[in-house]
């Protein structure tokens, strides 16, 4: 996928498949090479399903798929696609480590789908590029990755390094490949074929608007629970969403009420709590520091709000995903 490949056709991708991956992701990203061989009437692309040991990977689905070759058996790609779920660091092991930096040194193109920038992010192999995952990833990635340039983007094709948002997104990157090396006829072709309406651009938003997302228009209501996505690790007090959003406090209580069915308080907490479980089953933070960076100014306080929410602690909720 890498946009400088000038070697010869067909032109060969790689995915490593981790277990958990994004099975959506991974046949998103294949099924418009596929197509794109079979409208050219010449073999553009082939791929390679590679995992660590050669054998079959389960997604995150519980199906299963049969791997082409271990990472010991492959020497050179121009590219490959790291294809990743819920916890992917938890695979990077020392020899997966090594093949990467091997394979990068060779010159091949790295790219993750889905979650799979977590990896060559822990890997060092991110250091100054810019990347995107999934909206539900992203502040998992920034807190775990400081450092390393993110966006909210469909997807991002960098010199030597690629990443999508996983799901469709990963058909838009494909089509994107496809126009740029072949044209943007064949690549309408192919997302013709997949009914897939238009050629997405990469600044596509990944999510619904926020007032679809709510089934509102109350512009009031649609800038007050912005507010509040925008302000988690430091919380503004619901006087201060008020103010900014042009109402009285007493006026958003009924806003909530009226057209969410709840509180602005218990709103904005659930909006934490959320980030909380994300963080928790995504990275390695402890307890404390994922509650510090949802607003919360204890682990007491954290622990206690996140048993009512979901029944149980956070610290069980870290277990039952190791």
């Amino acid at each position: 996928m890498r946009l400088d490949y000038c070697g010869p056709l067909p032109e060969s991708v790689g995915f490593l498949l981790l277990p958990g991956f994004s099975m959506m992701a991974f046949f998103s990203a294949v099924e418009p090479l596929r197509i794109a061989n079979r409208i050219s009437g010449r073999p553009l692309f082939d791929w390679t399903l590679i995992s660590e040991d050669g054998g079959p990977v389960t997604a995150s689905n519980g199906m299963t798929l049969l791997a082409d070759q271990a990472i010991a058996e492959v020497k050179r790609l121009p590219a490959l696609a790291v294809c990743s779920g819920f916890e992917p660091e938890a695979h990077l092991s020392r020899p997966l480590m090594a093949w990467l930096h091997r394979l990068d040194q060779a010159g091949c193109a790295l790219g993750g789908l889905d979650t799979g920038c977590f990896l060559l992010a822990a890997a060092g192999l991110l250091k100054g590029e810019r990347v995107t995952l999934h909206w539900e990833s992203l502040p998992a990635f920034r807190e775990r990755f400081p450092t390393i340039e993110t966006t909210d983007e469909l997807f991002e094709i960098r010199e030597r390094r690629f990443s999508c948002a996983g799901g469709a997104a990963a058909m838009d990157l494909s089509l994107e490949v496809i126009s740029r090396r072949h044209g943007a006829r064949l690549a309408i072709d192919v997302s013709e074929q997949l009914i897939h309406e238009r050629l997405r651009s990469r600044r596509d938003q990944q999510r619904m608007t926020l007032a679809r997302r709510l089934g509102t228009h109350n512009r009031r209501l649609v800038e007050a629970v912005a507010l509040m996505e925008q302000h988690l690790e430091e919380p503004l007090s619901l006087a201060e969403v008020a103010r900014r959003s042009g109402v009285s406090p007493r006026q958003l209580q009924r806003l909530f009420e009226q057209q969410l069915d709840t509180s602005p308080r218990q709103w904005y907490l659930q909006l934490r709590l959320e980030r909380a479980r994300h963080l928790l089953t995504e990275t390695d933070m402890d307890v404390l520091t994922v509650g510090l960076a949802c607003g919360f100014t204890s682990g007491s306080s954290f622990s206690r709000a996140f048993r009512v929410q979901y029944g149980h602690s956070p610290r069980q909720a870290r277990r039952a995903t190791g």
